[in-house]
């Protein structure tokens, strides 16, 4: 593909999800392999899928490991269950899932505050079969709410993400109306301000979304946006998805955020799998 060379280029800054891309390595490893690509800034979903409460050791390694390879962490999810599988969040999930996201909340809001991170993101979890879809939302704003103190406290930002009904059909928030309700509804409670859309637009255009129109309607609530092609959630150019002129857009709405780069790497190390991007257009601006 040629380079994704665009008008608003110079403006654009990109970071590497570590938990999609770079998996081929040890997860200590990743950070200097995306530094070593030319990256400045990473981001994470909550690495430790069996422990919201892990180990300091564990933390402070994960810790010297992005410390020592010179790049920024820039956002990180909030325990979400098993991720990737069956899971896609938990703090909608009545019982002891909902107790692991609120025992996160802070171990997740210090380890961020540590490295100067501003963004964390919480997925909403799946509908339970047997549950009140009612009492989920009471519960999720519950915890959104406590989810945006913490963020509040450390400066930072916390994110709703809007994920795709073909790959997540028990997951509530399918478009990006229905993520920036609970935006809405959480800022609405606390009286921050803080809460902010995640706009991926892998997900959104899975779900059929016109994306230019979510772009100019939401731009201005939004505070991060990640990127994959469409289909196969693979590299730009890999699909057929706009992304240099979505990315265009936003800039031109006033997005002046990161663009989290999540997608597959396909069949090929994932150092291989940034030859869209100019290197000199990795290092953060």
């Amino acid at each position: 593909m040629p380079g994704f060379e665009s008008d608003t280029a110079a403006e654009q800054r990109f970071n590497v999800n570590l938990s999609i891309l770079f998996t081929e390595l040890p997860l200590l490893e990743r950070p200097a392999a995306a530094a070593a690509a030319g990256f400045t800034a990473v981001e994470l979903w909550w690495p430790w899928v069996d422990s919201p409460t892990p180990e300091q050791s564990e933390l402070d390694a994960l810790k010297k490991a992005i410390e020592d390879a010179g790049v920024q962490l820039t956002g990180l999810n909030f325990y979400a269950g098993q991720l990737p599988g069956p899971d896609r969040g938990a703090l909608s999930v009545p019982g002891e899932e909902s107790e692991r996201f609120r025992a996160n909340i802070d171990v997740a809001a210090d380890f961020a505050a540590s490295l100067g991170c501003r963004a964390l993101n919480a997925l909403y979890g799946n509908r339970v079969e047997g549950v009140d879809p009612a009492e989920q939302d009471a519960l999720a704003l519950e915890n959104l709410v406590l989810a945006a103190r913490a963020a509040d406290r450390i400066g930072a930002i916390l994110l709703v993400e809007a994920l795709n009904q073909p790959e997540s059909p028990l997951y509530p928030l399918v478009s990006a109306p229905a993520a920036v309700g609970i935006v809405d509804r959480v800022n609405e409670a606390t009286g921050l301000g803080n809460a902010k859309f995640l706009m991926d637009l892998y997900h959104l255009s899975m779900n059929g979304e016109d994306l230019p129109q979510v772009i100019a309607q939401y731009a201005d609530k939004t505070g991060h946006v990640q990127i994959a092609d469409n289909p196969g959630r693979g590299a730009p150019g890999t699909g057929t998805l706009p992304l240099k002129e979505l990315l265009d857009q936003l800039t031109k709405a006033g997005y002046d955020g990161w663009v989290g780069l999540e997608y597959k790497p396909g069949d090929r190390p994932s150092a291989e799998a940034f030859g869209w991007l100019p290197r000199e257009a990795r290092a953060a601006r």
